[in-house]
């Protein structure tokens, strides 16, 4: 098999993937010098945008086929596109084949975010029947705790958009970018596609899923768990890990109504999410190994979304093809700290993401249309575990809270969030009303100062980089732009440390920590492919 990459297709040749394909048919025969005929089973594996020069962008494409004589084919290519063509392995990704049932009792995967979804798939591929626990609801009636708590204000500690089904991910843009390789990504994106999400997935190099259709994405798989032998359950607690020897001997779960049951079992996935504060304590208290790690904290930015389109697109914004645009932005500042855009949710909304009383935390999300009046970004900066106190492993958590809680005063309680525009912000001064972009926050906005609510250095770091963004993004920094906060749950402010081989936690051995709440993935394809690679580990422990 052949693939061949930098194959230029216009916009209008984008519309859809039968067009695309005819389009780039026709290309790949021209930069290889044969007759579009010779290329059999035209395979698009990657769509990227080229908007580098405004008044010509178009889309950048890779292309996979096979050909009667390849060999003959790949000699015969004009030089200046050899660079492009390589020979490819056509390899298919999957799942492990069943393996012997393990002693011990069958292993518990604790939460069902991505990284917990894709750690119980892999072990009920391979016959080991886990169960899967969650303490937050499924989909749907998850979905209508954050209607509730949107409306009236009723937050549910246990069901809400950071706990329950799907875990953080699921009420957000869905973005399945990546900034690592790994052979796992292409089965992850196949088993999304194989649960209901959209084809292009597969090809966009910058995919998504969107908040509208994750959800049953997500109870598709959890019932292919269910399919394999595994058994999942909602509103259920990990409330202690137990231990005989430096081994994991069993959990206690405790169900809705406090009820709890001791499970035997020697192999525990621990897949809770950065919001599941209890069990970083729990962990502290029991004498597990955890150390702070950096993490990030700041606001959500939101423009007009016409007006990204216009500063990145030019003339070609608005094209069906083309869609709503998202951009990344990084400015590094003197004296090291870093200013960083972080989940861009073109056409999305600011989402009330708290999941405790009395905090305020915003988050992005965007449904799969994208079609939404506002571009919206998490705006952050680094923390290191320098920046705090004392060598409390928990220092970092605690520092989110009173972020968190004095948001929540900001705003005037309810779950109303503090806001500012950007030119006031800069100024420093307060705003009292918003300019041409209207906030999106469900719960409403309190007009304010957002230095109240974020660490100095934070604040301090923003000011000086958003400016620089500017010079990216004409616009960028335009005075009425809004300001949301606190965006504090970007990442863990821990690490449950675990041994880099075998990937169980130090001193615990069959406690398998995982994903973004351990400090080891950043995203719904890095803490999915973490999953994966923990339950390998835990598989291939059971021969040891």
């Amino acid at each position: 098999m052949l693939e061949l990459s930098e194959v230029r297709l216009a916009l209008d040749d984008g519309a859809d993937e039968r067009r695309m394909l005819r389009a780039l048919g026709r290309a790949a025969g021209k930069m290889l010098g044969c007759s579009p005929a010779a290329i059999e089973g035209l395979e698009l594996r990657r769509r990227a945008v080229d908007a580098r020069k405004r008044d010509n962008v178009h889309f950048i494409c890779t292309v996979r086929f096979t050909a009667a004589d390849e060999d003959a084919l790949f000699d015969a290519v004009p030089p200046r596109f050899r660079k492009h063509l390589r020979f490819v392995a056509d390899e298919t990704p999957a799942f492990p084949e069943p393996v012997a049932h393990a002693r011990g009792g069958h292993p518990v995967v604790v939460g069902a975010g991505c990284a917990g979804l894709f750690a119980a798939l892999t072990l009920a591929h391979a016959g080991l029947e886990p169960l899967l626990v969650e303490r937050g609801d499924g989909a749907r009636r998850r979905t209508e705790a954050c209607e509730r708590f949107n409306a009236a204000g009723e937050l549910d500690p246990e069901s809400n958009i950071q706990f329950g089904l799907g875990g953080a991910g699921t009420f957000s843009d869905g973005k399945l970018t990546t900034g690592t390789k790994n052979p796992a990504h292409r089965l992850i994106l196949e088993t999304f596609v194989a649960a209901g999400a959209p084809r292009e997935i597969l090809w966009d190099a910058k995919p998504h899923i969107g908040s509208d259709i994750l959800p049953t994405v997500v109870e598709n798989i959890a019932a292919r768990i269910r399919e394999l032998g595994g058994e999942v359950r909602f509103r259920t607690r990990l409330v202690r890990i137990e231990r005989a020897g430096g081994r994991v001997a069993a959990v206690v779960l405790a169900d809705a109504d406090g009820r709890e049951e001791r499970v035997a079992t020697e192999r525990v996935v621990l897949a809770t999410g950065h919001s599941a504060r209890d069990v970083f304590q729990m962990l502290a208290d029991g004498g597990f190994a955890l150390a702070r790690k950096t993490f990030a904290m700041g606001v959500r930015i939101e423009h007009r979304q016409a007006a990204i389109d216009r500063a990145l697109y030019g003339r070609a914004a608005g094209h069906p093809a083309l869609g709503a645009a998202s951009y990344k932005l990084v400015a590094h500042l003197a004296g090291g700290r870093s200013v960083f855009s972080f989940c861009m949710c073109p056409g999305g909304q600011v989402v009330a993401a708290a999941s405790e009383p009395g905090g305020v935390v915003v988050n992005g999300a965007s449904l799969y249309a994208r079609a939404g009046r506002n571009a919206n970004a998490a705006l952050l900066v680094n923390v290191t575990p320098d920046d705090l106190p004392g060598d409390d492993p928990l220092a970092g958590l605690a520092l989110q809270r009173r972020c968190e809680r004095a948001a929540f005063d900001l705003g005037g309680g309810e779950y109303r969030a503090p806001a500012q525009l950007l030119g006031d912000f800069l100024a420093r001064r307060p705003s009292t009303c918003p300019g041409e972009v209207e906030p999106t926050y469900p719960r409403g906005v309190a007009w304010t100062e957002l230095d109240g609510c974020l660490p100095a250095h934070v604040a301090e770091a923003l000011r000086a980089g958003i400016p620089q963004f500017e010079r990216r993004i004409r616009g960028y920094s335009a005075r009425d732009a809004v300001l949301t906060g606190v965006e504090s749950r970007s990442s863990s402010p821990i690490t449950v440390l675990r041994d880099k081989g075998t990937c169980q936690a130090l001193g615990a051995s069959g406690l398998f920590p995982c994903g973004e709440g351990a400090g080891y993935a950043g995203g719904i394809m890095s803490a999915a492919t973490d999953g994966i690679r923990c339950a390998e580990a835990l598989i291939a422990s059971l021969g040891a």
